[in-house]
Order: C-alpha cells, then sequence, then structure tokens
C-alpha cells in the first residue's frame, strides 16, 4: 500500500527512497501521461473514446479479448490482459497488466482498488488486506479487483536499481547548501535516469495517469460491467478522477478517498504536503508529551526545538544501525514520517525516537525499509519507487532552475521549520528524464457523471484536508464525506460512520449527504 507522497529529500529525487509501503494509501490498524494531456485538454482532444458503451475506433481486439481467471492463492483468483503502449498507436507495442480478485458470494458486480503512490500494488492491496479491510458486505457483494497499474509491480513494469545499487542510493548523501553539491545531486539523479531508461525501455514513456486510466476503461468491459465501480485512495483518486474526466456516461460508483487536488503544480503539491506533514508532527508531539511517556519534554515548542536538534545531528553524523548499513537524514525522514501515516502507530515512533537518543536507530531503520520496501533479506520486492519516480515525470512539468528551488526551499522551511527542508529539490530528479512531460494541472469536472463520492481527512498529512474539498468543488456530480481524525485516507481505517457512508453507497447506491461529517 502507498500513499500519494512526494519524494522526502533528494534521495527521492534519485528515485532510490520513498515514503510508505505498507501504511500508505489504505493504512490499516495492522500495518504501523500519453500524448493526450491531463488537464481540462483532456475533454477537448478529439483523439478521446466516444462516451457510453461503445468501443473506441481500434480497440476492439483489446475490449473483446478474453478475460480468463485462473486460481492463485487462497481465495483469490488471477489474471494478464494486452493494453495498448500508446494509445494512439494501438496497433503498435503492447502491455501486460495483471489482476487479481477475491470473488464475492452474491457479487454485483466488480469493485475495482487502488491502493495509491502512483507505484502502489493493488495485486498486493486484495491479496494482503482484502479480507480484512474491505467489510464483509462489500466483500460479499462485489468482486473485489485489484490490478497493477502500468508500470507497477506485474503490470510491464518499470526497472531501474538492483537491490544493491538501491541499498547503496538510500546510503548517499548530497550538500543542497551549495551549487556544487547541487550539481553532483544531477549527475547522480541523471545516471539514476539513464538507468531507468535502458532497463525499461520504451514502456517508460507510456506510465502516465491519463494512459493508466484508459487502462481502467478496458478492465471494466473486461470485467462485464457497463459502468465502472472503483475505490482509490490516495494517488488511487488522481486516477480516478481522470478516469472520470475521460469516461463519465462509463462512471458507476466511485469513492475517492484521500483526494489529491489535480489543479496543483508539482510545487504547490510538495509545499501543502509539508505543511500537512508538518502539523501532524506536531499533533503527534503533543500527543507525546501528553502521554507522560515522552522521550522529549517541556511544552510543545520546546519538544520541537529538541526534534529538530536530533534531526541535525544525523545530518552532521548520519547514524549507523546494527547491521552496519549507515542511516543518513533522508532515510532517517523516510522512518520517521512512515508512522504518522496512522496515528495508531504513533507509539511506536515514540519508542522508536527515544532509542535514537538512547544511540540506536534501529527502528527508525526499519520504519525507512518498509518505506523503501526492503525485506529483511535486503531484497526489494516492490519497484514501488521507480514507478513513483517515472509516472510523477510524466505526470507534471517541473522547474529544476537553481534559483526557483532555493526560493522554494526558503518558503517550506518558513511554512514547515521541521519538516520542508527535507522536500526540497525534488525537481532535480525529472531534469534529466529520457521523457517529457505529458500531463500538466488542470480542472477536472467529469460533466454528465454519476455521482461521486469524496473523502477527506482534516488531519491527512499526506493529502491535506483542502485537496479533497477542492475535487469535490470540481467534479460536477460530486459530495464531499469528511472524516474528522489524524492520520492518510479513513475507509477500513476510521470508525463505523464512514464505512457505513460509503458501504451504502457502493453497495446500494445511496449517496451520501454532501457535507456528511463523521
Amino acid at each position: 500500500m502507498r500513499a500519494f507522497r512526494r519524494p522526502v529529500s533528494v534521495i527521492a529525487a534519485l528515485g532510490a527512497a520513498a515514503l510508505l509501503l505498507t501504511a500508505c494509501g489504505p493504512v490499516t490498524t495492522a500495518d504501523p501521461t500519453s500524448a493526450v494531456k491531463s488537464s481540462t485538454d483532456s475533454a477537448t482532444s478529439s483523439t478521446l473514446p466516444p462516451a457510453g458503451d461503445a468501443i473506441p475506433a481500434g480497440l476492439e481486439k483489446f475490449y473483446k479479448q478474453k478475460l480468463e481467471w485462473t486460481k492463485c492463492g487462497e481465495g483469490l483468483e488471477c489474471a494478464k490482459i494486452t493494453v495498448p503502449m500508446d494509445y494512439s498507436k494501438p496497433e503498435g507495442e503492447t502491455m501486460t497488466l495483471a489482476m487479481n480478485r477475491l470473488p464475492g458470494k452474491d457479487a454485483q458486480g466488480s469493485l475495482l482498488v487502488n491502493p495509491g503512490g502512483p507505484g502502489g500494488s493493488g495485486l498486493d492491496l486484495v491479496k494482503d488486506a482484502g479480507t480484512t479491510l474491505f467489510g464483509p458486505d462489500l466483500q460479499r457483494n462485489f468482486d473485489i479487483v485489484g490490478f497493477d497499474p502500468r508500470g507497477v509491480g506485474s503490470s510491464t513494469p518499470v526497472k531501474c536499481e538492483t537491490p544493491a545499487e538501491q541499498d547503496a542510493s538510500r546510503q548517499e548523501e548530497f550538500d543542497t547548501s551549495t551549487d556544487a553539491g547541487l550539481a553532483i545531486l544531477r549527475k547522480a539523479s541523471a545516471k539514476y535516469a539513464e538507468q531507468c531508461a535502458q532497463r525499461t525501455g520504451p514502456s517508460l514513456g507510456f506510465v502516465d495517469t491519463v494512459s493508466a486510466a484508459r487502462d481502467l476503461d478496458v478492465m471494466r468491459a473486461l470485467v462485464g460491467d457497463k459502468q465502472l465501480n472503483y475505490l482509490g485512495y490516495s494517488y488511487g483518486t488522481y486516477l480516478g478522477a481522470h478516469y472520470a474526466e475521460l469516461f463519465p456516461h462509463n462512471v458507476g460508483r466511485l469513492v475517492l478517498d484521500g483526494a489529491l487536488d489535480p489543479t496543483l503544480s508539482d510545487e504547490e503539491i510538495t509545499f501543502d504536503q509539508a505543511v500537512g506533514f508538518e502539523n501532524e508532527i506536531r499533533a503527534y508531539m503533543q500527543n507525546c508529551l501528553d502521554s507522560g511517556n515522552c522521550p522529549f519534554t517541556g511544552n510543545l515548542e520546546e519538544a520541537l526545538t529538541q526534534l529538530r536538534g536530533v534531526l541535525a545531528g544525523v545530518e552532521r553524523t548520519p547514524m549507523v544501525a546494527s547491521d552496519g548499513r549507515t542511516v543518513p537524514i533522508n532515510d532517517f525522514m523516510n522512518g520517521f514520517i512512515l508512522p504518522l501515516y496512522n496515528n495508531d502507530s504513533w507509539f511506536a515512533l515514540t519508542e522508536a525516537m527515544r532509542d535514537v537518543i538512547a544511540g540506536n536507530v534501529d527502528n527508525i531503520q526499519f520504519f525507512a525499509d518498509l518505506a523503501a520496501g526492503r525485506e529483511e533479506d535486503g531484497s526489494y520486492p516492490s519497484n514501488g519507487n521507480a514507478a513513483f519516480s517515472a509516472i510523477n515525470c510524466l505526470d507534471y512539468p517541473m522547474n529544476p532552475n537553481i534559483e526557483a528551488m532555493r526560493a522554494q526551499e526558503r518558503a517550506l522551511i518558513a511554512a514547515a521549520p521541521v519538516f520542508g527542508k527535507y522536500v526540497a529539490f525534488g525537481a532535480i530528479g525529472c531534469q534529466d528524464w529520457k521523457y517529457p512531460p505529458k500531463g500538466k494541472p488542470g480542472v477536472l469536472k467529469a460533466a454528465g457523471a454519476a455521482p461521486i463520492v469524496v473523502v477527506g481527512t482534516t488531519g491527512d498529512p499526506a493529502t491535506p484536508y483542502k485537496w479533497a474539498e477542492a475535487l469535490s468543488e470540481q467534479l460536477d456530480s460530486a459530495v464531499l464525506v469528511t472524516f474528522k481524525g489524524h492520520g492518510h485516507t479513513a475507509y477500513g481505517r476510521s470508525n463505523k460512520c464512514i464505512s457505513d457512508a460509503v458501504e451504502s453507497y457502493l453497495i446500494d447506491g445511496k449517496v451520501p449527504a454532501d457535507g456528511l461529517t463523521c
């Protein structure tokens, strides 16, 4: 599971260390763009598919291919399908998409689910959390269908680094305070971009969100549904909203939980997330102080000063874990923020920080490994971080101008004194990417779509609540449901009010009242 998130500091600009695997997208308490632009330009493109049941011209063989499900684990079935690599050239090369499903006993159709990212595996979501994350009534009434979007996991994946190279990248440090240091960073980033291009091949240029949204419609048709029923978390809301813009008359029941505002630039997203995590750090620290079992002392501002001191110490002298691996500040911050995705995991962060103050970084490294998708044996089964970089570089124009990035860094530090500096300079990661961006920010209206439910959490650090407000205002048919609480996303980790609202809508078509607050 993976949240929509921006790279934490420059390490993620290289695509080596991203934020979160086990606590992103839908976080349970058990776990600590194609030639068509992704904007309002899409609505007027002559290459858009027709609305309704009609099969887009030239895509008949893809929409009419046979979907064969085979058993692939306890209670699970799997299948693979073929889609065009480039939808403007359907006679050209193809990509393979992997799907799985948890069959429902009284299924009225399929519910396609996406955990976020970009780069999150829907196969893993259904396999690992399908029977616990989704309510029993939902499981009974739908075939719960997971899929790896193009470029992700088992779907013609993006390939960039070997496990050893990933380990090495995570331990690299760059002095971004000097232009010379940024030049070194850019050189390393260019090397990474070249590795991705060489090891992935031409499909690297077609893992954009609009292409993935077109894939969704192929999957909808192949599972036999006239309209798409869909639950998307985090980045999955961005994918779902683009689907609704492209295929408004094919929208069935869509839930977009932990929404992304499609009008925002990369710089605006980075800024809002920095503020979101800063606020969540403050909430966590106050909770820590109130617990009476906190390694930090004094009032909130005094405790935050102590935290900044700990982080400054790691910047000066990276800590070394018991396995001999160095944990520099970038990887440290990846580990530090992982438990912030779910307030039920705050206690684990407290214990980890207590250990850090005592000189032991093992638990923070453990969280950082989860963030990077590293297993105990040193393997990285997921390609989520590579896919994250590839999809973002196609979806968002970025400005790697040094003066502009330094100005952004100053703004980030002013708005988020603890966290802001660690998300600066991310634009460097796409500066030497082989394929230029295809998307751009823009309003998505999905005119003519059936009602869409947007869910926002007031204390969500990764997808701030105001993004849910913005998306619900943009989509013509959207209603907004609010969870008052902390953590990332709501359905499956919040309360009965949210579960009832989401499931009544998906199962019975009962649209929640706009403005419902849980």
